[in-house]
């Protein structure tokens, strides 16, 4: 697609791109606090003011762990209530709330501490982060729905794919403000408390862009509002409630909800096994955000200093500037992957590359820490530090953005509540896992960590390879028909290199016919 085109379709798409934007911005709370507590935790004013540098090495590396794990908690909780919420209540005045409920717990995050001593202070500041963590678990398990949901099918991937980019800049951000705060404020809690305060912002904006964005179509249809579905649906694709394309996915979704409206949360959940092709819709988007999280992406991001300093770049200010690199390594390559991948190459394509390119570049790094234990600069020191920020291409390319894509577009519409609320669910609960374990896996099988991680994704690049079809082009209410029969044989079908393998012709005959 030419620059003129790409302008035409953003001119005439823009009030879709308008409402994935303003939801995408709930993204943003989650990258950055993935990027800002990780650079907190390496501050000595902030391991001075808790106390966490008088403590052994385990106790640390506990406490750490505990810090960054208990907000990933608080996100679990948050995004299993959302079925329940989404479904009597829609999808925008819910993310609405959780953007409240986060901006409570970042205010109690910048204040605890103050008046108190160091036991009370710990506790305080553990409570903020679980508070924090359901307002954003509300908020991830809500926007893939939101988004997909209300924008037009030829650029669905692309706006679902926001949620990536804005997670992405969150975290550049926030790397930024801790760099700027470790180099310019003087070592006291202030320099901890301002990134935490900063953090208020993008919930504000958030909150501001959502109040004028229309409700679900679907979840209107739900509850038979049909003149607010039509004017959901006319609004996303700028045209009038009597336009053609309009009344047509009106009917369509209709149709595919006939009989199925105002169905509870708990009966959403038994019907996810009413069928084999229902059941296997509804587990994809868990495993998929479960793949995700065991590419080992947040135990990089969480505690990239650290990872840093193991491969030879010391000094607290040090560490923070690579991580900020890193950082906007990963705004770059998603934003790019996003515009031009996940519609032109497909979900597939995406993921395939990334998982292979993610499992490589962990293997290096692996192999790279067990030659080469010392902290010290050698060639090959070059090489590795290299590999972390190749790390970060591959994973934007792949399991970064399309994962949301591919949750929002295979989970069924009449189980989607239910089936997206369990996916960001596995997700949190994963990302807790990884966060909470990652500390002590660095410090007692050290380079074993990098190559766990590596082995995973060249796995889960198996699975991707063999069982999962391309979902790019089709509307919602079709995508079911891709998985009806030999859901294998067309994934072979979408692969590269799939019609050459033994066999091939016997398989497509079967698929056709």
């Amino acid at each position: 697609m030419g620059y003129q085109a790409e302008l035409d379709n953003l001119s005439r798409n823009r009030n879709a791109y308008a409402l994935a934007l303003s939801a995408s911005m709930g993204s943003i709370f989650y990258g950055w606090d993935i990027g800002l507590m990780g650079g907190i935790l390496s501050l000595p004013s902030f391991q001075h003011y808790f106390g966490i540098n008088r403590m052994s090495a385990s106790a640390q590396a506990n406490l750490n762990g505990n810090i960054v794990s208990i907000m990933q908690a608080g996100c679990f909780f948050g995004a299993v209530s959302t079925g329940y919420i989404s479904g009597r209540f829609g999808r925008k005045n819910p993310l609405i709330i959780s953007g409240l409920i986060y901006l409570i717990g970042s205010i109690i995050q910048t204040v605890c501490g103050i008046g108190s001593n160091q036991l009370v202070a710990i506790k305080v500041l553990l409570f903020s982060r679980f508070l924090g963590g359901f307002g954003l678990g509300m908020s991830t398990a809500l926007i893939p729905s939101y988004v997909s949901e209300c924008t037009p099918q030829a650029i669905r991937g692309r706006c679902t794919g926001l949620i990536q980019v804005s997670n992405n800049i969150g975290m550049m951000l926030s790397f930024w403000v801790n760099y700027g705060s470790s180099l310019h404020l003087p070592s006291n809690q202030m320099q901890w408390r301002m990134p935490f305060a900063v953090q208020v912002v993008p919930g504000v904006i958030f909150i501001f862009l959502m109040l004028p964005q229309p409700e679900s179509p679907r979840w209107l249809v739900e509850q038979k509002r049909y003149d607010e579905a039509a004017g959901s649906l006319a609004y996303a694709m700028r045209s009038s409630v009597d336009d053609e394309v309009v009344v047509a996915t009106l009917e369509e979704i209709k149709a595919d909800l006939a009989g199925k409206q105002k169905t509870s949360i708990l009966k959403q959940f038994r019907m996810m096994g009413e069928s084999r092709v229902t059941a296997l819709r509804s587990f994809i988007p868990s495993f998929v955000m479960l793949c995700q999280q065991w590419t080992g992406t947040n135990a990089i991001n969480y505690f990239s200093p650290q990872i840093f300093a193991g491969l030879g770049i010391t000094g607290t200010s040090s560490g923070l500037f690579a991580t900020g690199i890193y950082g906007l390594v990963k705004v770059v390559a998603v934003t790019t992957t996003v515009i031009f991948a996940v519609e032109g190459l497909g979900r597939k394509m995406c993921l395939l590359i990334g998982g292979l390119g993610q499992g490589c570049m962990m293997l290096w790094i692996g192999g790279y820490s067990a030659i080469h234990p010392q902290a010290t600069i050698v060639p090959a020191s070059y090489v590795s530090i290299v590999a972390v920020y190749l790390y970060a291409v591959f994973y934007c390319i792949g399991f970064g953005p399309n994962p949301w894509v591919v949750a929002g577009e295979v989970a069924p519409n009449h189980v989607r509540t239910a089936a997206m609320s369990l996916a960001i669910g596995v997700n949190w609960l994963f990302s807790f896992t990884i966060s909470r374990i990652t500390p002590n896996l660095l410090e007692e099988i050290t380079y074993g960590t990098f190559l766990l991680f590596g082995v995973c994704c060249m796995l889960m690049s198996a699975w991707v390879y063999f069982f999962l079809p391309e979902t790019k082009g089709y509307a919602l209410e079709d995508i079911r028909f891709l998985f009806e029969k030999d859901m294998m044989v067309r994934a072979l079908e979408d692969a590269p290199g799939g019609r050459i393998l033994p066999g091939w012709t016997e398989i497509d005959t079967l698929w056709r016919n």
